[in-house]
């Protein structure tokens, strides 16, 4: 089966949740009228902030019943990241929300420690797996881009890596070819989103959003403005590729403690 994918690279108001999320509902609006899936930027409520004292939501949040609320209306399931508070901590935290209301969590292992992260947010310790229409999809966050072990693919368990992210334009070099090593050496369909502008903190931001084949060619590559892209992808032609070049045969065997 194939699966229909949109994602949506755009500017981001400052630490300002209500305005990010009229903007998302006004541009979901104007996308493509089916898809299966659609994926928001990295901290898509407030920007790439280190500031959650405040803005940081709770788990059942006003974020979520929106996420909820746009999936069910677009029959799609809806994915991004947003700041939450548990307790006394705070968490970098991406939502998989499903048209019917249910979801899935995964919050960020690895922690931003040039802009200070790893003080501010706690890590989370597992990967998410989730299924859709039959795709096998794994879901990370902007800097676990660079380390291939978290997102090693081991032994096919996901057919479509994803990252969501505010990764700046002075390392968009770096998330160019990480997005395609990651699509190479884990046989896989890799998408990142990121997002445009200049941020509070006066970080400029490319986009390069892609969505990159199996095979590390892209499927599209986005330009430095807004813009909401629908692509469909070829479940049997990431079989047909597998079956033809088994490289996942040939693996290291290895495992992952926390």
């Amino acid at each position: 089966m194939n699966l229909r994918v949109t994602i949506v690279q755009t500017e981001l108001h400052w630490q300002d949740a209500d305005a990010n999320r009229q903007m998302f509902t006004t541009k979901l609006a104007e996308a493509a009228p089916k898809t299966d899936l659609i994926v928001l930027p990295e901290m898509f409520t407030t920007g790439f902030s280190m500031q959650p004292e405040g803005l940081a939501e709770e788990a059942d949040s006003t974020t979520l019943a929106w996420m909820q609320q746009e999936a069910k209306k677009h029959a799609a399931v809806v994915t991004g990241s947003v700041m939450v508070r548990e307790g006394k901590q705070y968490f970098n935290r991406l939502y998989w929300v499903r048209p019917d209301g249910t979801y899935a969590t995964y919050n960020k292992k690895h922690l931003f420690r040039m802009a200070k992260e790893h003080h501010t947010y706690a890590p989370g310790r597992e990967r998410l797996l989730v299924e859709l229409n039959g795709w096998k999809i794994c879901p990370l966050v902007c800097y676990d881009l660079r380390f291939p072990v978290w997102s090693r693919n081991v032994n096919n368990g996901y057919d479509l890596l994803l990252y969501v992210a505010n990764w700046p334009k002075v390392r968009n070099q770096a998330w160019r070819t990480l997005l395609q090593a990651r699509a190479i050496e884990n046989l896989s369909y890799v998408i990142g989103v990121n997002r445009v502008g200049t941020d509070g903190n006066n970080h400029p931001y490319a986009g390069d959003s892609a969505i990159i084949h199996p095979k590390g060619f892209h499927l599209l590559e986005t330009a430095e403005v807004e813009g909401i892209h629908t692509l469909t992808l070829s479940k049997k032609e990431l079989e047909d590729f597998r079956e033809v070049f088994p490289a996942h045969l040939d693996a290291d065997a290895f495992s992952l403690n926390g």
